[in-house]
């Protein structure tokens, strides 16, 4: 069995693996990246390289075998602050003011740069958009960023102009006060009309580039769904975020054995939606208090085309 888990030390972060029997005598390159699916093999070995990885509270070579219960320690070093460039990429602006910006991305746009998207994000627009009016709270990586949706989801954000009116917005987000709602398409035929799911989430233990429904150490999600329509063995569905967890729909969806069409991560493309580009999951709705007027805004995202093609074909 392999167990990890996570340690602070002396304000450094530290990923501690104990190697099972199914992971001893690969080579210590190997077994770390194994555990890092979004890392280059290269990567790994230059940290190595660089002791942050230790066996046995020891310095090893990559080539090293791992045996049964070696003590494996990553240490994850900071992000490099990084340049990023202001790009000229059309976005959709739905509203925008003094002190906030909302916006309706578009499927498949990455929401700030990341390990191998580090151009043409919505970062990278907004910066083009807005110039220097945009909150700093976040560093220079996610400017004005003051929630995300995946990159294969499309749908509302709004984006905080200026340190003020982040805080304002981020106090929301943290008692759960903003109004989110989002439009799914699930597999199979839903029976019931209004359902909760109220289970907590956390790091997949047995894959840690997925979330699950944890029994220990995860953090309360709940979300609320409704049945929109029934279809041919699928069902057009509504949710309200209670909670903002990592991929909280969609896990939540796969918890109810009705995962989110085109979602290769938590359930399945089926072989009728191999054109989709990602899950059939839409932001359609945001509200919030105003940081100036502090008054209650609401906006509303129309389905868009990709959405509204699969449930024509779904309906004929």
């Amino acid at each position: 069995m392999m167990i990890k888990k996570d340690l602070v030390d002396f304000e450094r972060e530290i990923d501690v693996f104990i190697v099972d029997d199914k992971n001893e005598k690969k080579r210590l390159d190997v077994f770390v990246s194994e555990q890092y699916r979004d890392m280059s093999r290269s990567t790994i070995q230059k940290f190595i390289k660089e002791d942050r990885i230790i066996v046995n509270s020891k310095v090893e070579k990559a080539s090293y075998k791992v045996c049964l219960n070696d003590l494996v320690q990553v240490e994850i070093p900071e992000p490099e602050e990084l340049n990023i460039e202001a790009q000229d990429i059309k976005i959709n602006i739905i509203h925008e003011d003094d002190d906030i910006l909302v916006v309706n991305k578009e499927q498949g746009m990455v929401v700030h740069p990341a390990p191998g998207n580090y151009d043409k994000t919505l970062v990278n627009a907004i910066m083009y958009h807005c110039r220097d009016n945009l909150s700093s709270i976040n560093g220079v990586i996610r400017p004005g960023i003051v929630h995300r949706i995946d990159k294969n989801t499309s749908g509302l954000l709004v984006i905080a102009k200026n340190n003020y009116a982040h805080q304002f917005l981020a106090e929301q987000f943290a008692v759960h006060s903003i109004t989110r709602e989002y439009d799914m398409i699930v597999s199979g035929n839903v029976e019931w009309e209004n359902y909760t799911v109220d289970k907590p989430i956390g790091r997949n233990p047995k894959d840690r580039m997925k979330m699950a429904v944890v029994n220990s150490g995860g953090k309360r999600a709940v979300t609320h769904f409704k049945v929109v329509e029934n279809l041919n063995g699928f069902t057009y569905m509504r949710a309200t975020l209670e909670t903002g967890r990592t991929h909280q729909i969609r896990v939540h969806c796969n918890y109810m054995k009705h995962p989110i069409v085109g979602d290769n991560l938590y359930g399945y493309n089926l072989k009728r939606f191999t054109k989709l580009k990602g899950q059939m999951l839409h932001a359609r709705k945001l509200g919030f208090i105003h940081p100036t007027t502090e008054e209650y805004i609401e906006f509303t995202s129309p389905l868009p085309d990709y959405f509204s093609d699969e449930l024509k074909k779904l309906r004929a």
